[in-house]
């Protein structure tokens, strides 16, 4: 994502974009381009979005730095890498969950892992959506 970060025409308010973005397949790399005069400007968004993704953000000093940026991120999407497990909490609870991953390798000691934050548990359906869907598989 290029932006500025500043909101001037959103539909939606920026919680509503992090929950869309807590999604597990999103990971968004934001690249910031500011104009110093530009009041909207807010990197810290920028920054929110990549880090609550996995994903990374950039805020270059110049344009002539947004095409290494590019390459590096297409490097990183290049070479990533999925990891699931189950957890052993099964409470269906809608509850927000911290992960944390670490990694090392031998002759390379602890590597360097990005990852989103955690994650947030399925809830539990409602009585009446369960019974709609429990009529529905008997008929």
């Amino acid at each position: 994502m290029v932006s500025d970060g500043g909101d001037n025409a959103s539909k939606h308010k920026l919680a509503e974009i992090v929950a869309m973005v807590g999604q597990p397949e999103a990971i968004i790399y934001t690249i910031g381009i500011f104009d110093d005069q530009d009041a909207d400007r807010n990197p810290g968004v920028l920054k929110r979005l990549a880090k609550d993704t996995g994903g990374e953000a950039f805020l270059p000093e110049s344009l002539k730095d947004v095409a290494p940026i590019c390459e590096q991120i297409a490097r990183d999407i290049r070479n990533q890498y999925t990891i699931a497990y189950v957890p052993k909490n099964r409470k269906r609870d809608g509850s927000y969950r911290i992960v944390q991953v670490k990694a090392s390798a031998p002759a390379r000691g602890r590597l360097s892992v990005r990852t989103r934050a955690g994650y947030y548990a399925p809830s539990a359906l409602p009585s009446a959506a369960a019974k709609a869907t429990d009529h529905d598989a008997h008929n």
